[in-house]
């Protein structure tokens, strides 16, 4: 089999634009690839085309690349100026406008100050959240423990990332501390898990420790990740012969705050779901406490009652059209404001790439619960999933929320009372 290569820097059957063509890609792959400089000190530079890398590396004086374009010419690829950009420059003549990578600077001290104390201030202010729960009436029965005292309890197990009955001792330690009036046994714990009526609650108590925030957060992005269980869905298969299984796992669809990563909206699914219909509600949580000005998310939201509920709410949508999108959404149909962010998304992508950037952070908010909190969850009963999940947000939040008064000086009103360490 005779294979063609590919000839220049597009590929074997594209039109040769010639070095400035090459330059305009290289810096494409440098601003939205992920190069890497190793140990041995050449770069990997990863292809267009496929999942491979090429290597650029200095030989003699000059620099060589390992890809197809390099060899058959000898002279830059895409790849070298790709390398060239991400170590700072193109070439002596700057034929092509670089702009220095983005550097975040990080407050050591507020970071410091916020891990060393954030076991204690998670506790106390966890505490002056839970004092917002309402105990429902009783009409008869035993005495019920305080609702607010399990949802502690709960909220205490899941920063532990220990098991219900290894967590004791930190329940234990809460009420030797004063946060609680009585010591709850593991099963009751497990059992109030599993009150379907602590979902909504759940809910209101992220949103609540995300208020705080609101004078700071303006943008806005949306997206969903799944979360594994300890449950298997088994079946034959008659086709193999031979008997299949599969883990279960929930979704969560969540709106995050793109500068401190907070939560301010969650919803959580039992099965797989699509997140275009969980938009709406994140976007009508969230504009009840914060003012928003920016709101991404990634294709699997595009839709006109997307853009409506965005648009509607003040704010503007970052949502990629797809490739077989048209400028009218229904034919004969037509939507001004979808006709509009069309042509903008199709004429200023450079402009609408700057702000859909930002949806990243809401991938960031993810990694920070699973990271901290773990990706799966321990409950089998699917109630007692969802607030498990639930409670992770919120515990993440709190979390962030201790950051931010070291970093920020935000002072919760839940908790105005709260003096730092």
């Amino acid at each position: 089999m005779n294979i063609q290569l590919p000839t220049t820097a597009l590929g074997p059957n594209d039109p040769d634009d010639g070095d400035a063509g090459r330059q305009q890609r290289g810096k494409v792959i440098a601003e939205r690839a992920r190069i890497v400089k190793t140990k041995a000190g050449f770069f990997k530079v990863p292809s267009q085309s496929s999942s491979a890398f090429y290597h650029v590396l200095p030989v003699n004086n000059e620099v060589v690349c390992t890809c197809p374009d390099y060899e058959n010419r000898e002279l830059p690829c895409k790849h070298i100026y790709a390398a060239k950009v991400y170590i700072g420059g193109i070439d002596d003549e700057q034929q092509v406008e670089v702009k220095p990578r983005p550097r975040y600077k990080r407050d050591e001290t507020a970071f410091d100050q916020a891990q060393i104390h954030e076991q204690e201030l998670f506790a106390k202010l966890l505490r002056a959240l839970c004092d917002t729960i309402e105990q429902p009436p009783q009409q008869m029965g035993r005495p019920r423990l305080p609702l607010s005292d399990m949802v502690y309890a709960t909220g205490l197990r899941i920063y532990s990332t220990k098991s219900v009955r290894r967590a004791m001792t930190d329940v234990r330690n809460a009420q030797a501390n004063g946060h609680i009036d009585q010591t709850p046994s593991y099963a009751t714990i497990a059992r109030y898990l599993r009150k379907p009526e602590l979902t909504p609650l759940l809910k209101d108590l992220i949103e609540l420790s995300a208020t705080p925030l609101s004078g700071v957060e303006q943008d806005f992005a949306a997206d969903s990740s799944g979360f594994s269980t300890s449950v298997y869905d088994r079946w034959f298969d008659h086709k193999w012969g031979r008997e299949k299984k599969r883990v279960r796992w929930i979704k969560a669809h969540i709106m995050a705050g793109v500068r401190t990563n907070i939560v301010t909206a969650a919803e959580v699914t039992a099965t797989a779901t699509h997140d275009s219909k969980y938009l709406g509600p994140l976007v009508k949580t969230t504009v009840q406490n914060f003012k928003a000005r920016e709101i991404s998310g990634d294709k699997a939201y595009l839709s006109r009652e997307n853009f409506h509920v965005i648009d509607d709410a003040g704010a503007t949508p970052y949502i990629p059209f797809k490739t077989n999108s048209l400028p009218e959404p229904i034919v004969g149909k037509r939507d001004p404001l979808w006709t509009r962010l069309y042509h903008y998304y199709q004429f200023n992508r450079a402009d609408f790439d700057a702000h859909y950037h930002k949806r990243s952070n809401v991938e960031t908010s993810f990694h920070m619960i699973k990271t901290k909190f773990g990706g799966a969850v321990r409950s089998k009963n699917e109630t007692a999933q969802i607030n498990e999940v639930l409670t992770k947000v919120l515990a993440n939040n709190l979390c962030v929320l201790v950051h931010s008064m070291y970093a920020l000086g935000v002072i919760p009103a839940f908790a105005d009372d709260l003096q730092l360490p």
